[in-house]
């Protein structure tokens, strides 16, 4: 993998940059739509490429080793010819689940015993089996094994969490370096800072990420429910850390107002459910602020949902299939939402390098989050 930082906003730290993969360019700033299972929700693989235009998918290391397995997609080639999807995609460790199933999972030092979420086996994880999972998955960019912390929690637990996830990083580094991919293309390990929200852990996680010199670096255990502002603080402390010359990518965040904020503290890369989630239940992200298709409002709107994003529909056809529980509904407002979610980071892209980011961020800010 290569980094290209190309420029910095004379305003922020919003920058703009090339990552080159196997699979292809990826340009950032960039939002990457989160494909769980090998398949983004409700969206066509053609349609991720257009009208959406994807540069890049996530896939999820603790679900795709349940479903479908690892041995299928090892016979398959990888994911990439398993999904036809030819463009780059990383796959998330299985870090964040170490949060999300707490209930069904106890975490020790040499890694983490789960209960499948499906049948109820059980299952262990280790920072070298997973780095092994990601190898057989064959996705471009792979994270290194973390603990995820709630919030809030104790400092205590939040140090021992941290402290903890860098010795897994180092087992994950060691793993990677002495394996090699299997489908003839490489692979790119990203490490993930933690440390809650308290800065002298976030800054003592993020001199120790940048101490392992890999490709590329990753901010977890945010937006796990803590007010923005310690989201925004925590973000440009370890930017201010994380070094200039490889991307930053911040992990399962988050609205568009949010993207734009960490993308003025110098984060490169975005995931998030959000836009497909709240699209199946009949939220729309508009450059005028949120719809909620559903309500009455839009029954005789015959207006498109979007002159530019997603000129074909009207609202109130798209608001008809929501209510009539069509299958249709929960497509085209993914694509609508994804469709926007790429516009923004193309448009933050096009100002960053005109030099006119922060008062277009701005301004844009402050309608996103509007509910119309």
């Amino acid at each position: 993998m290569k980094f290209t930082l190309k420029h910095t906003d004379s305003q922020s730290k919003a920058r703009i940059g090339y990552i080159e993969t196997d699979h292809g360019v990826i340009p950032t700033p960039i939002f990457m739509p989160v494909g769980t299972l090998g398949t983004v929700k409700a969206v066509d693989q053609s349609f991720l490429k257009q009208p959406i235009d994807a540069k890049i998918i996530l896939g999820n290391t603790y679900h795709l080793y349940l479903r479908p397995g690892t041995s299928v997609l090892k016979q398959a080639g990888g994911l990439h010819k398993f999904m036809n999807w030819d463009r780059p995609i990383l796959t998330d460790s299985g870090g964040y689940q170490v949060y999300s199933l707490a209930a069904n999972r106890k975490l020790k030092e040499d890694g983490v015993e789960f209960r499948s979420h499906i049948d109820g086996s059980k299952l262990w994880f280790t920072p070298e089996n997973i780095m092994d999972t990601q190898r057989e998955i064959g996705a471009d960019i792979i994270m290194a094994f973390d603990e995820c912390t709630p919030w809030p929690c104790e400092k205590a637990y939040a140090e021992k969490s941290m402290n903890l996830t860098h010795r897994w990083l180092k087992r994950c580094v060691d793993h990677f370096n002495n394996t090699a991919g299997l489908y003839g293309y490489s692979q790119t390990l990203f490490p993930i800072v933690q440390g809650s929200t308290f800065p002298d852990l976030r800054k003592q996680s993020a001199e120790f990420i940048a101490s392992m010199n890999c490709e590329g670096n990753a901010i977890g255990g945010l937006s796990v429910g803590e007010p923005h502002d310690d989201m925004y603080s925590m973000t440009d402390l370890v930017c201010s850390i994380l070094p200039a010359d490889k991307p930053r990518y911040l992990m399962g965040v988050g609205t568009p107002s949010n993207i734009l904020e960490c993308i003025a503290l110098g984060i490169d890369m975005f995931d998030c459910v959000m836009p497909t989630r709240n699209a199946r239940n009949g939220m729309l992200f508009t450059k005028n602020g949120t719809i909620n298709i559903r309500n009455k409002k839009w029954e005789n709107d015959f207006s498109a949902i979007d002159d530019e994003i997603m000129p074909h529909y009207s609202k109130a056809y798209l608001r008809h299939l929501l209510v009539a529980k069509e299958y249709l509904a929960g497509q085209i407002s993914s694509i609508h939402n994804l469709s926007f979610y790429l516009w923004l980071v193309n448009t933050a892209r096009q100002k960053i390098e005109e030099g006119t980011f922060v008062e277009w961020k701005n301004k844009m800010v402050k309608v996103l989050d509007v509910r119309l």
